[in-house]
């Protein structure tokens, strides 16, 4: 029977692992992947409170697995296909067992859809990216590709721009699907152009990513964008999946995402959720470690008192 079990071993499980466990919780991670979740996959936390230049988000994620493991939390390598709530007791069903404990942290957070072209998974990391924040500073002199044209891909594409690169806007239809207020904003700004009627077939490259293969969906041509002197950065917009099918049924999901009080608890008594699953509107490494945190001292506190 463990006090805590969390599902996910993202920045905000980690997070909430290290407090639990420090706290004498019984802490139990559930993690089939990579320590550090989609932070794994970041290049650098330029924004991260302490972090080093030369640190990647696989190099913080892996610090952070070993710091929850030296105050005695559990990892278990197993994907979790369900969860129940029991009264006071929680049921974690994996895809090889069943554990028990008295409270959940979901933590499975939201991973970016990809396109499914050539070169995509490749090169992440390597001159491909979804997350402007994360990286964009990485190509402030350089030329950007925003592959989208949705809300998330012109913020990004603005965000990108401000930051001084020289940012195209791949986008498959004739018309931004964007609010009109960013899609004016977008059009307007200097360091901004669009490819209308353009889609992304293939990137190319070699160690990094160097060059695109478009396709104009209305004059049927086919070409390719090569680097030149400057750095070339690709960032794919074209929505996010919260990590949540395995919920349907015991929590109520908004597109998704699951709906949290000021402790982090869902709307079911003991199942608490933290991170990128979190129905909220900034979604960063530093607020889902907050919020695992905030779940853990919630749960410890409610532990304590019931002990």
């Amino acid at each position: 029977m463990y006090d805590l079990m969390i599902i996910g071993g993202g920045p905000a499980g980690l997070t909430a692992a290290i407090y639990a466990s420090r706290a004498h919780l019984n802490t139990v991670i559930f993690e089939p992947e990579m320590d550090g979740g989609q932070m794994s996959l970041t290049m650098s936390l330029e924004n991260f409170p302490g972090a080093l230049p030369e640190d990647t988000g696989m190099d913080i994620g892996m610090r952070m697995a070993k710091q929850a493991a030296s105050f005695g939390a559990a990892t278990i390598r197993e994907r979790v296909v369900s969860v129940e709530s029991a009264g006071e007791t929680k049921i974690v069903k994996t895809e090889s067992g069943s554990y028990e404990g008295k409270y959940v942290l979901v933590a499975t957070g939201s991973k970016p859809n990809r396109l499914g072209v050539p070169g995509e998974d490749k090169f992440v990391s390597r001159g491909i990216s979804y997350c402007a924040t994360c990286d964009g500073a990485f190509y402030q002199d350089g030329d950007v590709y925003v592959i989208g044209g949705g809300n998330s891909a012109v913020e990004e594409a603005l965000y990108i721009a401000n930051l001084g690169a020289k940012v195209t806007i791949v986008h498959r239809r004739d018309s931004f699907r964007a609010e009109r207020f960013l899609a004016e904003k977008a059009l307007a700004h200097e360091n901004i152009s669009v490819m209308w009627n353009t889609e992304l077939k293939e990137v190319l490259g070699d160690a990094m990513a160097d060059g695109l293969v478009l396709y104009n969906n209305k004059t049927d041509e086919t070409f390719t964008v090569k680097k030149g002197d400057r750095p070339m950065g690709i960032f794919i917009y074209v929505g996010v999946k919260p990590q949540t099918e395995f919920l349907e049924g015991l929590l109520e999901l908004n597109r998704g995402y699951v709906k949290v009080d000021e402790n982090q608890m869902s709307a079911v008594d003991g199942i608490y959720a933290a991170g990128d699953i979190v129905d909220k509107n900034f979604r960063q490494v530093i607020n889902a470690c907050g919020e695992g945190c905030v779940a853990a001292m919630a749960v410890a506190k409610r532990i304590v008192q019931y002990d």
